[in-house]
């Protein structure tokens, strides 16, 4: 198979499909446009009709790709994107067989997000059509649980000659060279993507992440998700994490049982955050996009991997597919 003409790519390069309105059709199809993989993020499903129609429209002949967030995807969603006959679809931290041999023989290419062996392992057996391989470094919510470069090649291996994308630390051609010599297929940005005038974020988020001085790991953001994350430290984080970023008590005890909220439908309008306060420990993995408050950065989660230290200015996403091309 060749990679590149069946997912439509000039460049093997990647943008992440970052949820909470981040990754929304202006950015997806700039991405796509610019010759890369534009990933639409998880909206309710009224909405990711519209952004899947906006990407076709904005960028005519280039795939349509899709990031199922697993803990929120629903059967409408799914319904949505096989109605609409995206090309890709990006599997995320969780990994189910029957929906990858539903999407696949509907004719979607289907990448799963996986961080260890066990997991690589599992979505091949179960059919997977390619991996993106995590590494701990990445931004937003984590499967990674070594550096990128150390787990890359273990993907490799597993992979055989089933592509396989690296993320986390991505920030550069440079990066991009040194993940294709190791043997990847392409590269998966995140944080250089935020960093752009098309993604969703707030410009206060994207200040905040220009005049980073350092990222934690935590867990701290995870009312209705309860999984490992990296961001940015605000007054959350001052408040509720210990110095080495792990969530203290009383959060983490929240936290720990609260998956079952990820079940209540999303409005994908930020209402919850409107609610939330750094005093308080209740803390959603909301983050802040454009039109909230600026203040509000002190109280919502700020996405962001390690590369938030080495990036220093916000460009257009077809520049920042330009910096990523080897």
């Amino acid at each position: 198979m060749d990679i590149a003409d069946r997912l439509k790519l000039d460049v093997p390069v990647a943008q992440a499909g970052m949820g909470g309105g981040i990754a929304g059709a202006p950015l997806a199809a700039a991405v796509s446009a610019a010759g890369g993989m534009g990933t639409l993020g998880l909206v309710p499903p009224a909405q990711l009709t519209a952004a899947i129609a906006a990407v076709r429209e904005q960028a005519p002949g280039r795939a349509i790709a899709v990031n199922l967030l697993m803990p929120f995807t629903r059967r409408r969603h799914v319904e949505t994107c096989l109605k609409a006959r995206i090309d890709i679809a990006v599997m995320a931290f969780a990994i189910d067989r029957a929906l990858i041999r539903q999407l696949s023989g509907a004719g979607v290419f289907v990448m799963v997000l996986v961080g260890t062996e066990a997991q690589a392992a599992e979505a091949l057996a179960y059919g997977a059509d390619g991996l993106i391989a995590q590494g701990r470094e990445a931004g937003g919510h984590l499967v990674g649980t070594v550096a990128q470069p150390d787990f890359l090649p273990k993907a490799l291996a597993l992979a055989g000659s089933r592509p396989v994308f690296a993320a986390g630390g991505i920030a550069s051609a440079a990066d991009t060279r040194a993940a294709l010599a190791a043997g990847a297929t392409g590269v998966v940005a995140g944080t250089r993507f935020l960093l752009t005038h098309e993604s969703g974020a707030h410009p206060a988020y994207r200040q905040r992440i220009i005049h980073a001085d350092k990222t934690i790991e935590t867990m701290a953001f995870g009312l209705s998700w309860p999984q490992r994350h990296r961001v940015l430290p605000n007054a959350v984080t001052n408040r509720w994490c210990h110095p080495d970023g792990s969530a203290r008590r009383l959060p983490a005890a929240i936290n720990r049982f609260s998956a079952p909220l990820s079940r209540i439908p999303d409005r994908g309008d930020g209402a919850l955050l409107h609610l939330q306060r750094p005093a308080l420990p209740f803390l959603t993995p909301l983050t802040l996009t454009a039109g909230m408050p600026a203040e509000w950065a002190d109280r919502a989660a700020l996405y962001a991997g390690e590369t938030a230290l080495r990036l220093d200015e916000v460009t257009s996403a077809a520049q920042a597919v330009a910096d990523l091309t080897p």
